[in-house]
């Protein structure tokens, strides 16, 4: 009796090894490009900002001196500049002496939507105009690079890509650490039984150690950007009550969308008395009748300074506040977590961890390849496939993998729609093998 309970929890953890190496297999082969993309232009974004603060030196910068110009004539010389009427929805003042004020204007024929016209805010002469994009304010060139991050310079359609990869990353780092656990002494060959296959494999298996928190935070952040995975997060954030706080704009029979240009520099004076003081800030008028001011903190590098008020523009009166001290946890921890991503928090040191990461990542793509390629299996040969795996399994765990397959497939539908893919790939190799 006892040798038949053996027995059977022998077969039963060799069918789940067997179906982790093979779902292991498959994103690693079908996933592996799309993961690859992936890091390969993240790592580009992360390395670049220093590039484009030197190529956008003379509109970023300015060497004249003396006080600054009220932001009113500011947005007056941003305005005659332009040789098309656009909607002004913010302003960036100078966050120090040397630095340009952004004057930023609504623009449907840019790749963002969005056109800055960057001034000198003590001579009030123009020194740029050009496309901007997202909080952190990146230009042309890095634009690129977060487009094709993000969506290959493909649009909506191209945003399947990076969800795609960001989906099934923590899938496959959870699965190589199964795989190395039960691996045993073959992730440690001896120098007389060393091959090449074992060699990378050992190595693949290492490096995925070092990286397998890293590949998590990656997977995870990189999902609340996604489009179908990232809807199902927002809805649980704030079904868990995870959101982010914000002021509330809403005021009762105020058409504060008027006059708004001569209301800028008293805003940004109340504003700095009800304790926004972080260099960095952004000013929003309201686009519509009852709706207040908006001016919140942008400087989101270690610590973070992301306050933000709500001003009542008939009497000046912060109306709502949202202080990131008095944040809930979670929500402080989302925002570390993107910025951390994004490679702001930490300034140079978070560039570099993500520069190692990304590059770490691609190397383990490379050798993943690798190794199927010295063990690719002759043509004709058949190999075990998934769903036979899944079938030698006992009823209970076949129960368990069906429901969190189809519970993951429903949460992140790039990976449920890859994964029946997989699945029907499978269902024709196994018929092929069987007749």
């Amino acid at each position: 009796m006892s040798t038949d309970k053996t027995l059977k929890k022998a077969l039963h953890s060799n069918a789940l090894l067997m179906l982790i190496t093979r779902l292991h297999f498959y994103i690693g082969l079908f996933i592996g490009p799309f993961i690859l993309v992936a890091a390969l232009t993240g790592t580009l974004y992360i390395l670049t900002p220093q590039i484009e603060d030197a190529l956008y030196k003379n509109a970023l910068t300015t060497d004249s001196t003396g006080p600054s110009r009220p932001l009113s004539s500011q947005i007056a010389a941003a305005k005659e500049s332009l040789n098309k009427d656009l909607t002004l929805f913010a302003v960036r003042p100078a966050p120090k002496q040397g630095d340009t004020t952004r004057v930023m204007f609504l623009d449907a024929t840019t790749a963002s939507g969005a056109r800055a016209v960057f001034i000198d805010p003590a001579t009030l002469a123009v020194k740029g105009d050009m496309a901007v994009y997202g909080t952190s304010g990146i230009l042309p060139f890095r634009m690129t690079l977060d487009f094709l991050h993000r969506q290959l310079l493909l649009g909506e359609f191209g945003r399947n890509y990076s969800e795609l990869a960001a989906s099934w990353l923590w899938i496959v780092a959870f699965g190589g650490v199964f795989l190395w656990y039960k691996g045993g002494k073959k992730n440690q060959p001896n120098v007389a039984s060393r091959t090449p296959y074992l060699t990378t494999r050992k190595n693949h298996s290492q490096l995925g150690l070092i990286l397998f928190i890293g590949l998590f935070f990656f997977s995870a952040t990189g999902l609340t950007w996604s489009k179908w995975a990232g809807g199902n997060i927002s809805t649980l954030r704030q079904s868990l009550g995870w959101y982010t706080p914000s002021p509330n704009t809403n005021l009762v029979n105020i058409d504060a969308s008027k006059n708004t240009d001569i209301l800028f520099d008293q805003v940004l004076a109340t504003a700095r008395a009800a304790g926004i003081d972080a260099n960095k800030i952004e000013i929003k008028p309201p686009r519509k009748a009852n709706k207040a001011w908006f001016v919140r903190e942008i400087d989101r590098s270690w610590p973070t300074q992301v306050d933000s008020v709500a001003i009542d523009p008939s009497d000046m009166k912060v109306v709502s506040r949202a202080d990131f001290a008095t944040f809930p946890i979670v929500a402080k921890l989302i925002r570390w977590g993107v910025d951390f991503h994004m490679g702001v928090l930490f300034g140079v040191v978070n560039q570099i961890l993500l520069v190692f990461f990304g590059l770490g990542l691609c190397t383990m793509v490379v050798w993943g390849y690798l190794m199927w390629w010295r063990r690719r299996p002759a043509p004709g040969a058949a190999s075990k496939p998934l769903l036979e795996a899944w079938q030698k399994l006992s009823i209970t765990t076949k129960s368990v993998t069906l429901a969190i397959a189809i519970i993951l497939g429903v949460s992140l539908p790039a990976m449920g729609v890859s994964l029946l893919c997989f699945l029907v790939i499978d269902c024709i190799r196994w018929k092929k093998a069987v007749h």
